[in-house]
């Protein structure tokens, strides 16, 4: 058997070393022996190549010591090594904040809008107020609109109710950070947020506020499609008021429960609706949740949005009976962007060890 090289041995020591710090913020080379079950000469080459690096800084504290007391131990943390900038786009506005590497949120700007067509300018001046002259390794995104895969631009679909037009956040975040860009659908990252909140590895999210979408989740990941608009459920064909097949936004526009001049759904009024409306919603609903179990055989389908979890008890399972339970993730969107904000974060700074 072929033995590890020592290049290949630092590299693990030093991850080892730097989650360590990640987790708990500020350790001597004792504890983080302790931790990482590393030993200490092993510890102390390790941090001195991160300190190297920049990576790694002295904090300046030290653990009593002298007179009969032991060694003085010195503190370590991470450096000054960046943050992660995660930016949500929705129909209220664009918020923007930074996240660094301990999972702390260090800045936080919203920025209202009056029409999804204002989004391509408040956009960067949002990121400038988050960023604030902080090093910025990577941003992730989170858009209220369908969303190409291979690119990250916005993708406009025919009864989208929040259209920003042809936006390319990569494009627009790039001079802000010398990493990656990645952008994804929120239902997309609400359902990570769920996913990680209940363990569940196989399940339907569908998103039910004043748009319609779901994100499918097999084997633990968001299943995206071949260009990534899988789960725009729009046009899914469900069952009608009067029970004929109508695709499933048209069942809002003839229930009256359109907002004037837009595809979005009046959710206000669809609350305070009579019982015979909200029934022929929830039949509309159940034959969605009907086409998910039949297609994507989901262990169980979690529903969210500002109105669906108030539906779950007239919602049906066919063909085959699953539990349908209420989202449990508040403002699951930007929970699942922070999340994979942090985690692409911290991969960054392990690689960045490796590479120095």
């Amino acid at each position: 058997m072929t033995k590890p090289s020592q290049e290949l041995l630092r590299s693990i020591s030093d991850e080892h070393v730097l989650r360590a710090l990640m987790m708990w913020r500020s350790l001597t080379r004792a504890q983080l022996a302790e931790i990482t079950e590393l030993s200490k000469p092993t510890v102390s080459e390790s941090v001195r190549r991160l300190e190297e690096a920049g990576l790694v800084a002295d904090t300046g504290e030290r653990t009593p010591g002298g007179r009969g007391k032991g060694r003085v131990g010195s503190f370590y943390s991470l450096a000054d090594v960046g943050v992660a900038l995660v930016v949500t786009i929705s129909h209220d506005g664009v918020t923007a904040a930074c996240v660094d590497a301990y999972g702390d949120t260090v800045s936080r700007v919203h920025s209202p809008i009056g029409s999804p067509s204002e989004v391509g300018v408040v956009l960067p001046v949002a990121a400038v107020e988050a960023v604030a002259g902080q090093h910025v390794r990577l941003a992730v995104v989170s858009a209220a609109d369908p969303v190409d895969r291979h690119t990250g631009r916005l993708v406009q679909l025919p009864d989208s109710p929040f259209l920003v037009g042809a936006l390319d956040p990569v494009e627009v975040l790039r001079p802000f950070l010398s990493g990656p860009v990645i952008v994804d659908n929120d239902v997309n990252w609400a359902a990570q947020a769920e996913h990680a909140a209940t363990g569940i590895s196989d399940f339907a999210y569908l998103y039910l506020g004043e748009g319609l979408g779901c994100a499918v989740v097999s084997d633990d990941a968001v299943r995206r499609g071949h260009s990534g608009l899988a789960g725009e459920i729009s046009h899914l064909i469900t069952v009608g008021p009067s029970g004929e097949a109508v695709p499933f936004i048209e069942v809002f526009g003839m229930l009256g429960l359109r907002q004037p001049g837009s595809t979005a759904i009046d959710v206000a009024r669809l609350l305070a609706a009579d019982s015979r409306t909200l029934d022929a919603v929830a039949r509309a609903v159940s034959g969605v949740v009907t086409a998910l179990v039949t297609l994507a055989d989901p262990e169980v389908v979690v529903v969210g949005g500002p109105w669906g979890p108030g539906l779950l008890h007239a919602i049906s399972s066919a063909p085959r009976p699953l539990d349908l339970l209420a989202a449990s993730v508040e403002e699951p969107s930007l929970g699942g962007a922070s999340a994979a904000a942090l985690e692409r974060l911290r991969t960054a700074l392990v690689e960045a060890s490796r590479n120095s």
